[in-house]
């Protein structure tokens, strides 16, 4: 199909699904589009496929997660078509946090144990440059214009400013004496930066342009985590201590609402059309079994509960670009799957890793 040429462009080096005409499919890495002789070329494990245009009737981007392994110092890589495991790729000591930049070419590594930040590209799946930025590093968000990725140091006190152009600390902003900063958010227009400290049981707001702090906001006891809305008007954070969620005005920076939702919350993710929040919580009891709540944004109750029996806290969730999916990890290993619209698990478990902590997806439009 001949409009499908300037589509294909767009998507090089990107991991394609292709339907053909003879309603066979092509899975892999488009490396090549060809204008002259109207033919792609797919790398997999099979080797380097020359697919012709007119051979093509349908495509689509795979989405990949990257969760990191804390006790095995390791990013696992999962392709979210198949819910498998790709391949794991080596880190520093006790990765935590992640994030992906909008192009979906680079993935930047929290290791809070070695105080460094790895670059992976995400064609390759390996380590590019590793980045050395505050003590005991927890959290990461990237720009929406990616070119600068931000890092919570919990012991420095302190957020890294990285430009991920030349992969370097530009800039490290001071919050102030023992607030141990974790969770991190940007604004989708890359104004404002919400920082949650859980020394001081508050939300730092600071200036990005300027990268001084603006105000602070009262939350919860020991807010661990955040995310804000597609549209910037709200940031939901997550308070482990309290079993609460805070609902940030941020217009006003004001908390407008405060959430009961499961026990020692860890993780949020909001979907893609804002509607809903995604609470992982760790759970009561030893081991503690795990549950999400789900945020009706609109009304912010909490809509449902999911119940994970047996299964040890869901420390990070991550929502599928769609929507359609949420994906969690956990402390014992795996990551798990819900059906987002019926807030149902998805079994069986991706086997992959030993105590996951953060997971984040490659976008699938750019």
């Amino acid at each position: 199909m001949s409009n499908l040429l300037p589509d294909l462009k767009k998507f090089i080096n990107r991991n394609m699904f292709l339907r053909l005409v003879s309603l066979d499919s092509v899975e892999g890495l488009l490396t090549q589009v060809n204008e002259t002789n109207r033919t792609v070329l797919i790398s997999n494990e099979n080797g380097i496929n020359e697919v012709g245009i007119d051979e093509i009737i349908s495509f689509f981007v795979i989405a990949f997660a990257y969760a990191t392994d804390f006790t095995f110092d390791r990013v696992h890589v999962i392709n979210t078509f198949n819910n498998t495991a790709l391949t794991s790729i080596p880190v520093m000591s006790d990765p935590i946090g992640v994030a992906i930049t909008p192009n979906g070419l680079r993935a930047y590594i929290v290791n809070n144990g070695s105080s460094t930040v790895s670059v992976i590209d995400t064609v390759s799946n390996t380590t590019i440059t590793t980045i050395q930025v505050g003590v005991s590093p927890r959290k990461i968000a990237i720009s929406a214009n990616g070119t600068r990725a931000y890092v919570t140091n919990f012991a420095s006190n302190t957020v890294s400013v990285i430009n991920t152009d030349t992969n370097t600390v530009m800039s490290t902003i001071p919050i102030g004496n023992n607030t141990f900063p974790d969770g991190i958010a940007i604004t989708p227009n890359g104004t404002r930066l919400y920082v949650t400290t859980a020394g001081t049981n508050s939300v730092t707001v600071i200036n990005a342009s300027n990268r001084t702090i603006i105000g602070t906001i009262p939350v919860g006891d020991f807010p661990e985590n955040i995310a804000i809305t597609p549209n910037g008007l709200r940031a939901y954070v997550v308070n482990s201590g309290s079993s609460t969620v805070s609902v940030i005005n941020t217009a006003t920076n004001t908390v407008i609402g405060t959430i009961q939702v499961g026990t020692n919350p860890v993780s949020i993710a909001i979907t893609p059309d804002g509607t809903r929040a995604y609470v992982g919580n760790r759970g009561p009891g030893t081991p503690p079994s795990a549950t999400v709540s789900v945020i009706n944004t609109a009304t912010n109750t909490v809509i449902d509960t999911i119940q994970f029996v047996g299964q040890t806290n869901a420390n990070d969730i991550a929502i599928a670009p769609g929507g359609f999916r949420a994906y969690f990890t956990r402390f014992g290993g795996g990551v798990g799957k819900i059906n987002t619209i019926n807030n149902t698990e998805i079994p069986p478990l991706i086997p992959t890793g030993n105590s996951l902590r953060g997971i984040a997806i490659t976008p699938t439009m750019f």
